[in-house]
């Protein structure tokens, strides 16, 4: 069966969306980088001097500027990951058919699954990095531990990209398509973006955890912050289990649409 699904090429899918990405809108893939950007500046580092130091993940007051800009790190990886992942598998699968045409090659469906997760993984880093270097320019990275934001915005790249392809193969219409959007803003501003999450009511907070952009956030401030506990290991595993479930189930969701 692995052969049937299998054939190890996975980084055909990649280097085919590279070519395409020549001819096609690349200002706009570029221009995702500059959100978190735009929010670093009015909020971070304008409104930041009004607020100045808030409570970090150990209790400990840091300033403002120091607590937002790693949330924005791992928004900005989520970001690039989810819109590959979801827009562009959703056009490819439902109006330009690019998946039958390759499954009539030697390519198996964990070839496209993977192919397009490592492709959406690939948009994610370029965002992550790109914000990390704004970051450390304006001196917001506190800690040596900052070099391993770089692997954790991987980590929650590869879970929302994994599970944004997932999700995406059971939409089929545009409409439908708009729900994402509608989970991702009210997860971005209450994942304790903008401020600590104990600012809620217990009960809410106990909700808010269950995001996964939480966990994402959680981990890269602790990093950059050197705030962290034996916790960043249940962030790691968390985004571990999107990865797991998300891969197994686009696989098994592209193997009964294109080779029944």
């Amino acid at each position: 069966m692995i052969r049937q699904i299998y054939a190890g090429r996975p980084h055909t899918v990649v280097l085919r969306a590279l070519y395409a990405l020549k001819t096609s809108a690349w200002f706009v893939v570029v221009s995702g980088f500059f959100e978190p950007v735009f929010y670093l500046l009015a909020f971070g580092l304008g409104l930041g001097t009004l607020v100045g130091e808030v409570t970090g993940p150990l209790g400990r007051p840091v300033p403002y500027a120091d607590f937002l800009a790693p949330a924005l790190l791992a928004t900005s990886a989520m970001n690039g990951a989810i819109y590959d992942s979801t827009w562009n598998v959703f056009f490819k699968m439902r109006f330009a058919r690019l998946y039958d045409g390759m499954i009539a090659t030697s390519l198996g469906t964990l070839d496209i699954a993977l192919g397009e997760i490592l492709y959406a993984l690939l948009r994610g880093l370029v965002y992550a990095l790109s914000f990390l270097a704004v970051m450390v320019a304006l001196g917001l990275v506190p800690s040596v531990w900052g070099v391993l934001a770089v692997p954790a915005s991987l980590l929650i790249a590869f879970g929302f990209s994994a599970c944004g392809m997932a999700l995406t193969s059971y939409m089929t219409t545009f409409q439908q398509m708009d729900w994402i959007n509608f989970f991702l803003l009210p997860m971005f501003l209450f994942s304790a973006t903008f401020y600590p999450i104990t600012v809620y009511p217990g009960y809410i907070q106990g909700i808010i955890k269950v995001f996964p952009l939480w966990h994402g956030i959680e981990l890269i401030r602790g990093l950059t912050l050197g705030q962290f506990d034996a916790s960043i290991l249940w962030h790691v595993l968390y985004f571990t289990g999107m990865i797991g479930v998300g891969l197994a189930a686009t696989t098994r969701r592209l193997t009964n649409l294109f080779m029944k």
